[in-house]
């Protein structure tokens, strides 16, 4: 049964780093959209960051997700165990930061809540109008 939730964990993992693949390029489109629509620079660069930004928090919860289930799947000893909790925490952090980043208040201070997805999808969809 270990072996399954490894095999779960490892395509979290492969999901996370496509995710951000993924939102990379998706960013990089609807950046060069936004400057091909002389929305000018400016606008085109914080498109690009709040989409590439979306996508890598996306990314981060994937794997924070894919952590989260390599712990309580195995039997890690108190070293693994701190390790991988070190590693929640710095992605989670990471995650915060580039979340007020993007949005400029602290994520308990936003009225709605908002994850990297729909972040994402909000820059595609203001890119398609």
């Amino acid at each position: 049964m270990e072996q399954v939730f490894t095999g779960i964990a490892i395509t979290f993992e492969v999901l996370g780093a496509v995710a951000m693949i993924i939102g990379t390029l998706i960013a990089l489109w609807v950046g060069a959209r936004s400057l091909r629509r002389g929305e000018g620079g400016r606008t085109a660069f914080l498109t690009l960051r709040n989409t590439l930004g979306g996508a890598i928090l996306l990314g981060l919860e994937v794997l924070v997700a894919a952590d989260l289930i390599r712990t309580i799947t195995s039997k890690p000893s108190l070293e693994d165990a701190l390790i991988l909790g070190l590693i929640v925490l710095i992605r989670t952090v990471l995650s915060m930061a580039i979340q007020i980043e993007i949005e400029g208040v602290l994520p308990w201070q936003r009225a709605l809540l908002t994850s990297g997805a729909q972040v994402m999808a909000d820059q595609v969809r203001n890119a398609k109008a």
